[in-house]
């Protein structure tokens, strides 16, 4: 009976975690884009490629982070004890994710930083 329970809450977690991993990743680098842009003076095609693969390593990590805390061990015979491991399971794995978007975020604003010092220090280089 606990093996079930287990493999019911692996076809509760999965699901769940890769679908946030999705819509957290298209929000940002959909968005994201519009950063590269900035930093790279609207060349389009190396906007493009930077983001794309910043979206994989994204991908690759949450992902892969996803399923490293897959375990799940039930010690009672209870669907309640499944629920509850999974609402922890899932908060934590939001949690994270949550942590890697503002990372990532810093990192556009960083680059836009960067970006615009540049295009500063040539413009008086220049005058």
């Amino acid at each position: 009976m606990e093996t079930t329970k287990i493999l019911i809450g692996y076809s509760i977690y999965l699901p769940i975690a890769l679908l946030l991993t999705y819509y957290v990743s298209k929000t940002l680098f959909k968005n994201g884009k519009i950063f590269m842009l900035d930093i790279f003076k609207g060349r389009e095609d190396i906007a493009q490629a930077t983001n794309k693969l910043f979206e994989t390593g994204f991908y690759l990590l949450n992902i892969g982070f996803a399923l490293m805390i897959l375990q799940l061990q039930l010690g009672q015979d209870s669907y309640q004890e499944l629920i509850e491991k999974l609402s922890y399971k899932i908060g934590g794995f939001s949690i994270y994710l949550g942590i890697m978007l503002f990372f990532n975020l810093y990192f556009f604003f960083r680059g836009k930083r960067k970006a615009k010092e540049a295009r500063e220090e040539r413009l008086i280089f220049e005058a």
